[in-house]
């Protein structure tokens, strides 16, 4: 027994510091909208992986696959020339009107996230228009701990909410509430 008591010390004096080493915290969030148009007509304008051209902050899609899983597609932002993300297609269902994707690669500069993930769906409301969900799940811009000010959760979260909230404004915009 007491070849183990200096062990036993060590990890009682490690504990504080192993608390503290934690990484960042995958980072959860979920938009929504109603809109007057039926599910099929809006599914008709964001259901092709390739077109994004209903969100405001999307110059052009470019892309090969399709809709098929594993589809990837470059999203050039603002204007020609401008910065790009790169995305694939993970899950894609015209019946349940919804696909899902993950970004696999974008500068921190553009979008401060890594490990990112997201899911868009169009659902029947109760007043016969339709009801759109974003959602993703995400990481900070910056993996290690203390991160820049503008690499932290918050940037990572105002950034993403910045996205959706545009494209789900843009729809509200074209179909109505």
């Amino acid at each position: 027994m007491n070849l183990l008591r200096p062990f036993f010390v060590l990890v009682l004096l490690l504990l504080p510091g192993l608390a503290q080493a934690h990484g960042p915290t995958r980072q959860k969030l979920t938009l929504a909208v109603d809109v007057a148009a039926a599910p099929a007509d809006v599914w008709a304008v964001i259901g092709n992986f390739h077109d994004m051209s209903w969100h405001p902050a999307v110059f052009s899609t470019t892309g090969e696959g399709g809709n098929d899983i594993d589809s990837i597609r470059v999203l050039t932002l603002g204007q020609e020339g401008g910065p790009t993300i790169t995305e694939q297609l993970t899950k894609y269902s015209a019946e349940k009107m919804s696909y899902s994707y993950m970004i696999t690669e974008v500068k921190v500069e553009v979008l401060p996230v890594t490990n990112y993930s997201s899911h868009l769906t169009v659902t029947p409301n109760a007043a016969g228009g339709s009801h759109i969900e974003w959602r993703g799940a995400f990481y900070r811009g910056y993996p290690n701990n203390d991160p820049p000010p503008e690499l932290n959760d918050e940037a990572a979260l105002a950034a993403v909410t910045g996205v959706y909230q545009a494209g789900l404004d843009a729809l509200v915009q074209r179909f109505g509430q």
